[in-house]
């Protein structure tokens, strides 16, 4: 299969709980929003707008397989606000993927894109498949036929897509080149995250991992903590937590255990993060115990010792069953929707700081952002460049939500979503309700 570590993150961990205990994503999603719409005295009317996706396409479309035979899969865009801009965001396969899924991704992206105040609105997109369980060429053939269903919807001007779980660099550009043979010229900018050869960005790989970077060095600074030394634990090792590991590794950190959908390893002394890139494949599964490490299971993982906790796979893997077994003073959202709304209240409870999803990993929406202006205007920037501009956006947004914080004695998720919520509602208004 094609798919590589640059989309395999949420597909190699697993939740450590039930499935029946996770809440519904998108009515966690409205929880969170409302939690901010209160304190920000957001009218009724503008509140219906927020918690409304604009679009919801459903698409059943038939798939030839190798074998000949022909399949029917299930996929949805949602499109949730655009009055800050063109729609973005992306597109995962999962078997799990549903339209509640969809639609709390969808407005995340709203938020994420607004709090690191980027000129967009927010999608998502998915369909109901193991990627895994495809050949190349069925992967493709999909990959093709989803995008032709999206066609009447999308574009570089109104709602642009990106790798996501179970999607990579190689589906952007089947999808990219779709799009441009019904249009009869290359439109590089209908998607991001794909490969450089075809319009991609230097930097685009490593942006959200490295962002994950620069907002634990902005909280532990926060903290009068030094990152040498530092005991950090990351659930998932695909494009995000690799990169985050790499990096923290770099910067003198202990990483004390990593995982992939199978399990955990955990040394005390810190895991040899070289070592454990070795034992890895280009999906981010761990195939290759690593010397020294213990194996442990994803829920023994998520309640280790340790300063900070990234959860850098899926959603819904910190549940009011095991918050209070959460030993982390820093819990760093890499991932999605990691945390249910009634397991961060325990966490807060217990003096744990939550650095929410839609801040700790915007450095990959920034650097797509980055990479639709450089097709825009055919026109690319080297990668010290790229991440020297990641760096700037993402600092300075996790000042502002930090100082908004602080004034208002708020969470800082709640102060996340009090600066993307304002920042959404002030452009409502600004354009008014047509007609």
């Amino acid at each position: 299969m094609a798919t590589t570590r640059a989309t395999s993150d949420a597909l190699n961990s697993a939740p450590s709980t039930a499935p029946d205990e996770a809440p519904n994503p998108y009515l966690s999603a409205c929880r969170q929003m409302e939690s901010a719409a209160e304190l920000l005295g957001i009218k009724a009317g503008q509140l219906e707008i927020l918690k409304s996706p604009k679009r919801e396409l459903t698409v059943n479309f038939p798939v030839e397989m190798d074998d000949g035979s022909v399949q029917i899969f299930t996929g949805y865009r949602v499109q949730h606000n655009d009055a800050r801009g063109p729609f973005k965001g992306g597109i995962r396969y999962a078997n799990h993927v549903s339209l509640d899924e969809v639609k709390a991704l969808a407005m995340w992206m709203t938020w994420k894109s607004a709090v690191v105040n980027l000129p967009y609105g927010g999608a998502k997109g998915g369909v109901i498949v193991d990627p895994a369980s495809l050949s190349d060429a069925e992967l493709e053939n999909l990959s093709r036929r989803f995008i032709t269903e999206l066609e009447p919807i999308i574009g570089p001007d109104r709602d642009i897509a990106a790798p996501d779980m179970g999607t990579d660099s190689t589906v952007m550009a089947w999808m990219m080149d779709t799009y441009s043979m019904a249009h009869g010229h290359t439109v590089p900018a209908i998607v991001t995250g794909k490969p450089v050869s075809v319009g991609g960005s230097l930097g685009r790989f490593e942006a959200t991992g490295r962002g994950v970077l620069f907002c634990i060095e902005e909280i532990a600074r926060r903290r009068d903590e030094s990152l040498d030394g530092l005991r950090v634990v990351i659930q998932g090792f695909g494009q995000v937590g690799s990169v985050a590991a790499r990096l923290l590794d770099d910067c003198g950190a202990e990483i004390l255990a990593v995982s992939d959908a199978q399990a955990g390893y955990y040394n005390a002394h810190g895991l040899d993060i070289a070592e454990m890139m070795r034992c890895s494949n280009d999906r981010g599964h761990i195939v290759a115990p690593p010397r020294g490490a213990d194996r442990i299971s994803n829920a023994e993982l998520l309640e280790l010792d340790c300063d900070y906790l990234v959860p850098a796979a899926i959603e819904n893997v910190i549940l009011p069953s095991n918050a209070n077994e959460i030993n982390a003073k820093v819990v760093v959202e890499a991932a999605n929707g990691p945390t249910a709304p009634d397991a961060e209240a325990i966490l807060l409870d217990r003096g744990i700081t939550v650095v929410p999803d839609i801040l700790a990993n915007a450095g990959g929406v920034t650097v797509s952002y980055m990479e639709w202006v450089q097709d825009l205007q055919s026109f690319f920037w080297e990668e010290a460049e790229v991440n020297q501009r990641l760096a700037r956006i993402m600092r300075y947004a996790f000042g502002e939500v930090w100082a908004i914080a602080q004034d208002r004695h708020v969470s800082l998720r709640d102060a996340a979503h009090l600066l993307a919520i304002g920042r959404v509602v002030e452009a409502i208004q600004t354009r008014g309700v047509f007609p």
